[in-house]
């Protein structure tokens, strides 16, 4: 096996918090997990048992949920959640909704609403301050 320098590369923020929290558990630092996790991934996705291939199949849609066995769709499951995790991440739903002609609003860093227009321009919305109300006096009788 030929030594290599590891490679500066980046981490989903949720990815490396999980594994900074399993790494306390298992006595590996957060980047330690990451490898071993990567590591088990891979041993895992590089298996071509029946098993592997009957979850390929359900990840296709040529094999009906139902007849994977609890096992396979525990594997299954993972495959979906970690495929709408990536779809998630590198997706940008303003751009996507500004294509389609929709207006979107989000919060900026300073916490103010942003209104932001199909045609790329941007507005902050203020809240309009109203006086405060003033409290109706009791209809106590006056002595």
């Amino acid at each position: 096996m030929t030594n290599t320098a590891d490679r500066v590369t980046r981490i989903a923020a949720d990815l490396m918090d999980s594994a900074a929290a399993e790494g306390a558990r298992q006595s590996r630092s957060a980047k330690q997990q990451l490898d071993h996790w990567a590591r088990v991934g891979r041993a895992v996705s590089s298996q071509q048992t029946a098993a592997r291939r009957r979850v390929e199949a359900a990840l296709t849609g040529d094999l009906e949920l139902r007849e994977l066995s609890v096992d396979e769709g525990a594997v299954f499951n993972a495959e979906i959640a970690a495929a709408i995790q990536e779809k998630l991440a590198a997706s940008n739903y303003g751009t996507l909704l500004a294509e389609r002609g929709v207006t979107t609003v989000a919060l900026d860093e300073n916490g103010d609403i942003v209104e932001h227009r199909p045609d790329g321009s941007s507005v902050t919305l203020t809240e309009k301050r109203r006086a405060p109300r003033r409290r109706k006096a009791s209809a106590a009788p006056s002595r």
